[in-house]
């Protein structure tokens, strides 16, 4: 999948819904130095109280709603 049909704008227009009357605003972002993990939090309000989703970057530079896989040790012959 192409890095710009996983862009941050498209993932918070498909999971909370693209109208004037559910707007979303990035309420918190950061770094997980441990992780090495680039995230941010999107907030919206609605009827039933506020959703928030937290976004994680991935190293191909996507967005997704899990975080990205741990590095693992690999051995390679060189």
């Amino acid at each position: 999948m192409k890095t710009a049909e996983r862009s941050l704008r498209l993932l918070v227009e498909k999971w909370i819904g693209a109208s004037p009357e559910r707007r979303a605003r990035v309420t918190g972002f950061g770094y997980c130095r441990k992780r090495a993990w680039r995230y941010v939090r999107v907030e919206t309000a609605n009827s039933s109280g506020v959703l928030s989703i937290l976004f994680f970057r991935h190293e191909d530079g996507s967005w997704c709603v899990f975080p990205p896989e741990r590095r693992r040790p690999a051995m390679r012959i060189v």
